[in-house]
This record gives structure tokens, sequence and C-alpha cells, in this order.
């Protein structure tokens, strides 16, 4: 789970993949991992031993530590892969490969949204779902500047111009909103 110093949750990765549908045998990527596999981690429980869940990420020394975190977990089925998100089509991962992929936390990080964005969606099933779980626009003490958060109706026009369709969105916790897409 996400925490912050003081403790408290920021967001609970095992309540949204399950609202995602993420269940045994699904086929997921975590694209911009982070270094505590704090989503591709109860992702890799949630599919099953016997299913591999990717975890992407731009830095090397990320997949290291995740793959470290996993390791520690007794968590066996992590693939790590190196790649570039805001170049189209630079993910080692079969197109059309997936049934969900994640851009957690890292919308806010980029001036590329549209290119990671239709990485996602090109490496998803057709029917496949992306979630995007970003920063609200709520000040705190932690977290990125207000002015480097994306706003969802920001999200949700760039993804609809893309062809996607809003499935659902909803508070994934106090500072964050989170949406589900539909390829």
């Amino acid at each position: 789970m996400v925490y912050v110093s003081g403790g408290n949750e920021l967001l609970n990765p095992t309540t949204i993949l399950s609202r995602l549908g993420v269940k045994t045998g699904a086929k997921i990527a975590d694209l911009g991992c982070g270094s505590a596999g704090h989503f591709v981690i109860p992702a890799a429980h949630l599919v099953g031993s016997q299913t591999t869940v990717y975890a992407v990420d731009i830095l090397k020394s990320v997949l290291r530590s995740v793959t470290g975190v996993a390791r520690l977990e007794g968590v066996n089925n992590i693939k790590p892969i190196w790649s570039n998100l805001e170049i189209v089509g630079a993910t080692k991962i079969k197109p059309g490969s997936l049934d969900f992929t994640l851009l957690i936390n890292n919308l806010f990080q980029t001036k590329k949204m549209e290119n990671m964005i239709k990485e996602a969606i090109r490496l998803l099933k057709p029917e496949g779902k992306i979630l995007i779980v970003d920063w609200n626009q709520v000040p705190a003490s932690f977290g990125p500047s207000l002015t480097d958060r994306v706003k969802p109706e920001v999200v949700k026009k760039v993804a609809q111009s893309l062809g996607l369709n809003l499935v659902e969105e909803f508070a994934a916790g106090t500072y964050h909103y989170g949406l589900i897409f539909e390829k």
C-alpha cells in the first residue's frame, strides 16, 4: 500500500485493482511501476502465480528495486521491462496482449501524457481496460505541486480523443482520483 510518513494510507491497491476487475489469469502491466511495487505486487497476487505481471519503468534501478521487493515477499511472477513510456511502441510487450494497463501517479511527471496513454492502449486487447490514478487538485504538504497535477477533465478529454470509453470515475483516496477506460 502507498503510505505517507505519518502512516496514513494514501492508496489501497488491492481495493482499486479489485474495482478494476483484476482476477486470476488476467494479463496486466503496471506502466511506470515505481520502486516499491505498490500496485504490481498486489496485482501479481491477484492474477495468481501462473500468470506474468509486467513491471515497466524507465529507470533500471527502479526495476531492480521492485524485483527485489517482490522476491522478499515471495512473489515470482513479475517480469521487469525497461521502457520509455513517452515513446509509442517502445515497450517490449506484445501489442494487444494485455487485459489491463495501469498508469498510477505518473501523468503529472510528463509533458507527453497523450503518448503514455497511446502506449497503454497499444498493449491492450480489444475491450481491455486502462486504470489511471493521479493526484487531485487538493493542497497537501506532500506530492507534486498543484501546478504539475493533471486534472481528471484533461485526462478524460485526451483519453476520449484516443477512442477510449470512460467506464468509471471514482475517488481513489483522499488525494487521488481514479479513472477506468475501456479500449
